[in-house]
């Protein structure tokens, strides 16, 4: 069988904030952080959007592109690091809200900014192995809720998003036959513990009964950023025979923009073919993935049959990569 992504959807907080509109106490500039970073805004949640409520709209919109109900999905899989809650799960919120049947599997994953990579990877294996038909794999993030809002190195790094792709199982000979058969091609999921004192938080609910702030060592986060992304993307390229000019698309986590440009370079890879979205959403962690793959999608560039990649590195340090084909 093959396993395809059907359909995208994303779902991005009402209040969208430039640069200037920042905190004056932070004694920064727009002109500051686009030099440093490509972002001119983030979108930051309101008192009454959560973590939940920016996934169930993602995956509504998902469905909606699909024209799916609730009752054709098998499984819902959300990768976040910002939880409504320490539990439930976000993903039964989302389950429970869209009025999708029980015994419906629904849990969520914790791989920060490289979730929504080791979430289809997840999702992958349970629809390989017959668990599920169809399943809707989110990436769903409040990160300025665990934000030092005086720490101007991190602050202005990070936004609010949710992005949702519909995954399946397809049988039909247009998947599974001819030279250029649709789905997912190869997967890599990667981590390194011992990198952890670099990208963590000041706490969480064993020890310190909070869920602390987000503390990141710039320099060595965007040296390990640029290296295991653009590593994980060469090495699946070279498992199978592709070359970087054979990607017609490469959907990275949308860190910053000088990673970007930093993984392009150090694939060989055209730089217009790399999906940049950090302008206008900044880091949204776990849904920086699915949407950036949602405005490529939404552009009308993207093709049936279009070679592609996604890559993604968090704290963990975790990262990975997706080879497939649209």
């Amino acid at each position: 069988m093959s396993v395809v992504i059907r359909a995208v959807g994303s779902a991005l907080p009402a209040r969208a904030v430039p640069n200037d509109d920042l905190p004056a106490a932070l004694e920064t500039s727009d002109q500051w952080i686009k030099s440093r970073t490509g972002i001119a805004q983030r979108y930051i949640a309101a008192e009454d959007e959560t973590t939940s409520s920016l996934a169930i709209a993602a995956a509504r919109s998902a469905l909606d592109s699909a024209r799916l109900t609730a009752a054709d999905i098998d499984g819902i899989i959300v990768a976040t690091t910002t939880p409504d809650l320490t539990f439930p799960a976000v993903a039964t919120m989302v389950q429970r809200e869209l009025g999708a049947p029980a015994g419906t599997l629904a849990f969520d994953l914790q791989a920060v900014c490289a979730g929504f990579i080791y979430a289809v990877g997840a999702a992958d294996g349970l629809l390989q192995t017959g668990r599920m038909r169809r399943a809707i794999v989110i990436g769903s993030e409040t990160m300025t809720r665990i934000l030092n809002w005086e720490d101007r190195t991190t602050c202005v790094l990070f936004g609010d998003g949710a992005g949702a792709v519909i995954m399946e199982r397809d049988d039909s000979l247009d998947a599974l036959t001819g030279a250029n058969p649709r789905g997912l091609i190869d997967l890599q999921m990667n981590a390194d513990g011992n990198l952890i004192d670099i990208l963590h938080t000041t706490g969480g609910p064993s020890s310190t009964q909070s869920v602390g702030h987000l503390y990141m060592a710039g320099k060595e986060v965007f040296r390990h950023a640029v290296e295991k992304m653009s590593g994980a993307v060469l090495q699946l390229l070279d498992a199978h025979g592709f070359t970087p000019d054979d990607v017609k698309w490469y959907v990275p986590h949308q860190a910053n923009q000088r990673i970007l440009a930093a993984v392009a370079a150090r694939i060989g890879a055209p730089p217009e073919r790399f999906i940049s979205t950090v302008a206008s959403h900044a880091n949204t962690s776990a849904a920086s993935v699915p949407l950036a793959l949602h405005e490529l999608e939404q552009s009308g560039e993207l093709q049936r049959g279009d070679l592609m990649v996604m890559a993604g590195l968090g704290g963990g340090l975790a990262w990975g990569a997706t080879l497939l084909r649209w």
